[in-house]
């Protein structure tokens, strides 16, 4: 078998004194934070899509990356010599989970049934790779949105027969995905919504989308998926309005329909700022629900108004993000998937491996200062204070729900006017992490 990335080491960690770009300046896997090690901690995992298949290729100018892999593109050989890539590339990064879609690992053909016959010759071969290296799946999904049959969504489709290959299309991604031993399936809705409501029936799509996850969720449950079944927020692009806007609003649609028990959240950065949204944001909302399922490590250029998906780089935000998952105890079946791509001019192979190794270390760097923060415990005991008049007298009686209006406004009426709130200290709060990170 070719060696694909001849050039570049197994990447080891060096610490921060290193100025070698091939190796970890932050991320030291056997590392202790919080009673895990790191490795423990982020389930890192290589996106096929981004790594194996995507060339660079946007609306204004064909791809700049070669990812033929030494083999013609659009056939089986091409499959394979992906997944020898793949395995490769992980075992250089230390990298031990990846995840797909469905036609991201083989060429789709004109029929579903021979595109499933591939899938089956090409997992059988993932699964020799696999078994041979230790390697596993974190989630699998289907492509629902790229082929032109899913111009108005799968789900939210118009067309009944469409909504059924989209079905199909599910279920072969959930055989996979239990073939492989993966414990999460998404529903990425990526043209699941509208561009305008005057063609819309948004009651029927809601609707269909809910009893197309209520299916998954009971012809997974039948073969005997036992992981997570996600939904990955987004507000927009390629559609106008999705439904899967924003953590709260998926989880709303969860609960609505009954879903809550067997869904979680998968949450991406990029996806959070193009909701108007923190990444911190949306983590938190998904935890408070108890729906913090797993992460899409990536991040979005605020000055451009789409998904640009680039490696991560902002140790703030990952400060922060590692912050709200050390408070929630950790992923239970998820854990951090690289859906980053390199940028358009950065096209070799060795620009592939220093895209991941940013990413690895500036999470990494995260969980070391977001611990900090948390055994520093000045933020913990602020906010504990600032809401200390819940704790006791009236304000107990209020979270036991032990209270009414009639008593409260009893209550106000004799307390007169109340005294301002205590000061919220943003500014005192934003010190102490710039102390934590940089002191």
């Amino acid at each position: 078998m070719a060696e694909f990335f001849k050039n570049i080491p197994k990447i080891k960690y060096e610490g921060p004194s290193s100025d070698n770009p091939l190796a970890f300046k932050f991320y030291d896997p056997d590392r202790v934070i919080m009673g895990k090690t790191m490795k423990e901690h982020f389930k890192f995992s290589m996106a096929w899509w981004h790594t194996l298949c995507a060339a660079g290729t946007d609306m204004f100018g064909v791809g700049t990356a070669d990812k033929s892999f030494g083999a013609e593109v659009g056939t089986m050989e091409h499959a394979k010599a992906k997944v020898d890539a793949g395995f490769e590339f992980m075992d250089k990064l230390g990298i031990e989970y990846f995840c797909f879609h469905d036609v991201d690992l083989v060429p789709e053909a004109d029929t579903i049934a021979e595109t499933n016959k591939r899938l089956d010759e090409i997992t059988d071969y993932i699964k020799e790779k696999m078994d041979a290296t230790g390697k596993k799946l974190l989630w699998g999904t289907a492509n629902l949105f790229s082929n032109p049959r899913y111009m108005n969504g799968a789900g939210s489709t118009n067309s009944a027969d469409v909504y059924a290959f989209a079905a199909a299309q599910v279920k072969k991604a959930l055989d996979l995905t239990v073939k492989l031993g993966g414990k999460g399936y998404v529903f990425w809705g990526g043209r699941e919504g509208y561009e305008t409501l005057l063609n819309t029936n948004m009651k029927l799509e809601l609707d269909n989308i809910a009893r197309l996850m209520k299916m998954a969720v009971d012809y997974g449950r039948s073969i005997g998926f036992d992981g997570d079944f996600y939904i990955e927020p987004k507000p927009k692009e390629p559609t106008k309005h999705q439904y899967d806007f924003d953590a709260a609003t998926a989880i709303g649609f969860l609960k609505e329909y009954g879903l809550d028990k067997d869904f979680k959240l998968n949450i991406e950065a990029n996806h959070a700022t193009l909701a108007g949204h923190t990444f911190q944001h949306e983590l938190r909302v998904s935890a408070i629900h108890g729906m913090l399922g797993s992460i899409d490590a990536n991040q979005g250029d605020l000055l451009l108004g789409w998904d640009t998906d680039e490696f991560p780089f902002d140790v703030y935000e990952a400060t922060m993000c590692m912050y709200e998952v050390l408070k929630a105890g950790g992923l239970k079946n998820g854990g951090f998937n690289f859906d980053a791509k390199n940028r358009r001019a950065s096209y070799t192979p060795e620009d592939m491996f220093y895209g991941f190794i940013l990413g690895m270390d500036t999470f990494a760097l995260g969980l070391i200062k977001a611990a900090a923060l948390i055994e520093d415990g000045r933020i913990d005991k602020f906010v504990e204070d600032r809401y200390a008049s819940f704790n006791s007298g009236i304000g107990a009686k209020i979270v036991k729900g032990e209270t009414n209006l009639v008593e409260l406004a009893e209550y106000a009426e004799k307390l007169g006017a109340p005294e301002l709130p205590s000061s919220g200290r943003q500014e005192y709060l934003q010190s102490i992490i710039n102390s934590i990170l940089f002191g």
